[in-house]
């Protein structure tokens, strides 16, 4: 069984500083150098999403599923799904169904702890560094996406925020 609750409380923060950039007196706040913006950010964590929904919905399927994060790390693909989102309105918008799917497939009744215990094949790439290349639980996937993936990009969407950023460079 797996509690979705803390998934659903890293989407709603990745959705709220989304929000809190959009709300700023610069909604388009240029990031530092080799960072991204907010929205390259969003449809990066959107094409994240996808991966992950694809290979809980594989599992749950019975077929043989893997999950590598490179295809949101791609240049060309992060802008192709800004301009078909439309932008963070869309792209917000997009994660936020995104998230609800998720946690409705993720959820406890939906997938046996034999389904969440199924190893995937996963490779994670940040930076050009290979982070993770080995065989993973599918349950192991859904929680890093709530631990460390949604709550890193939210830090990086709140370093947008210039108040906000003082207020972290000073804690």
């Amino acid at each position: 069984m797996l509690d979705t609750a803390p998934l659903q409380d890293a989407y709603r923060a990745l959705l709220d500083a989304a929000a809190d950039v959009a709300d700023a007196d610069d909604p388009s706040p240029a990031p530092p150098d080799g960072e991204w913006n907010v929205d390259q950010v969003l449809a990066h964590v959107s094409l994240v999403s996808a991966a992950t929904i694809a290979a809980v919905a594989g599992v749950a399927a019975g077929a043989n599923t893997t999950y590598d994060n490179r295809i949101a790390l791609d240049a060309w693909t992060i802008e192709q799904t800004i301009a078909h989102a439309g932008g963070s309105p869309g792209l917000r918008d997009r994660i936020s169904g995104q998230a609800a799917a998720l946690c409705a497939l993720a959820r406890g009744t939906t997938l046996t702890d034999a389904e969440l215990g199924t190893l995937v094949p996963v490779r994670l790439l940040s930076n050009d560094t290979l982070l993770v290349d080995q065989p993973m639980s599918l349950r192991d996937v859904v929680t890093g996406l709530a631990e460390v993936e949604l709550p890193g990009h939210t830090k990086q969407l709140l370093a947008l925020v210039p108040d906000r950023a003082v207020a972290e460079a000073t804690r």
